[in-house]
């Protein structure tokens, strides 16, 4: 829009000092306000028709007409400089909006016309040798410009497609990463289980077997061994279930599926952790909905702000409660309303006794949230 408004302004100022130039009486430059207005309807309508390069290509030669009708030899045989440039800003325009082949058929009419222009005009050959090598220059410097933009456009359709192939990759190595982490696990588990939860059993079934035989003064001593025996079994049994949990708990799972999403969407977020928060006991429950509430407050990071950067911070003080805050630099203060995800993740943290709010200032926009540790969670 400002690259609008910037082109719009070089038009004005161009044609108001060709105009000026002129140098008739304002009853004689009627003509020339009406060419200019006319030049000035086509330039606010082409917008209209950016999807159309023919009706493009046709406004283009006409505003050339337009000028080139305009600023004319004058009668006393004259040649109005800012010819030049008024076409110059149409080359310039037709090769930014404009193939490369089009818009060097109508940088090539353009210079065409100028310089019939320059010598119908009753000015020294060497001023307009001057006028030609003039818009020759501006038309070799949009070729240029114009291979440029379409090198870079290649380079950068190349680096999107590496970019995806990388993040392609990079989601694959993390699941063969996962796959591989809990396939050894699961393979740790069943060791324990067939080795020290068989021997364990049987250590049982032993002592058991010993009670029933043994005297009086030792059946004592051996059901504390029984019992510490069957303690040791209980405590294996759930080493091994929380081994097969494919779900990790915990703020170190939060971070490696928020590590992820970083990789993922390319994004800089800054980590702060404070006051035990590594070390909350929470469920896999209550680490899933923390981190769909941050990875819902980078999406309107995402969404709402130019900047690719935010910062991240758990805290459980006192460990009762598990606290987070995403915030994010904006460049300008406008009016916030939630969305649905941000709503549903409310609404998910009070099943387990928390909140969710938001706020904006003048220099961030702020989501705050906490949970309780050990809140068994209500419908």
């Amino acid at each position: 829009m400002r690259s609008y408004w910037l082109w719009l302004l070089l038009n004005l100022i161009v044609w108001l000092l060709g105009i000026r130039y002129l140098n008739e009486e304002i009853m004689e430059l009627t003509g020339s306000l009406i060419a200019m207005t006319c030049y000035f309807i086509l330039f606010f309508i082409l917008p209209l028709f950016l999807n159309k390069p023919k009706i493009v290509s046709l406004f283009l030669f006409m505003q050339a007409m337009i000028a080139m009708i305009t600023f004319f030899p004058e009668r006393d045989g004259g040649f109005n400089l800012y010819f030049i440039l008024v076409l110059s800003l149409l080359i310039g325009e037709g090769f930014y909006r404009l193939t490369f082949r089009v818009g060097l058929l109508l940088g090539i009419l353009s210079a065409i016309v100028l310089s019939l222009t320059a010598f119908q005009a009753e000015i020294a050959q060497s001023m307009q040798i001057f006028v030609v090598v003039c818009i020759l220059i501006v038309l070799v410097g949009m070729i240029f410009y114009k291979k440029t933009i379409e090198h870079n456009q290649d380079l950068e359709a190349r680096y999107e497609a590496l970019l995806n192939e990388y993040r392609d990759v990079k989601r694959r190595v993390l699941s063969e990463e996962e796959a591989t982490r809990q396939e050894e696990r699961m393979l740790i588990a069943h060791e324990i289980h067939d080795s020290v939860g068989h021997k364990l059993s049987a250590l049982m079934i032993q002592l058991e077997a010993f009670r029933l035989k043994a005297g009086e003064q030792d059946r004592d001593q051996v059901q504390f061994l029984k019992e510490l025996a069957h303690e040791s079994l209980e405590e294996t049994r759930r080493a091994v279930k929380s081994l097969k949990v494919n779900e990790a708990g915990g703020l170190p799972g939060i971070l490696r599926l928020i590590r992820k999403l970083e990789t993922e969407s390319f994004l800089r977020i800054h980590f702060s952790v404070k006051h035990g928060a590594f070390t909350a006991p929470l469920t896999g429950e209550q680490s899933f909905i923390i981190y769909r509430s941050v990875q819902e407050a980078l999406t309107n990071v995402m969404k709402h702000s130019q900047a690719r950067e935010a910062e991240i911070s758990f805290e459980a003080p006192g460990g009762g409660i598990f606290r987070f805050e995403v915030s994010n630099p904006v460049t300008e203060y406008t009016h916030f309303e939630e969305g649905f995800g941000l709503t549903e993740m409310r609404r998910r943290l009070q099943k387990f006794g928390g909140a969710l709010d938001t706020y904006m200032t003048r220099e961030k926009f702020i989501v705050n949230g906490y949970l309780k540790i050990g809140y068994g969670g209500v419908e």
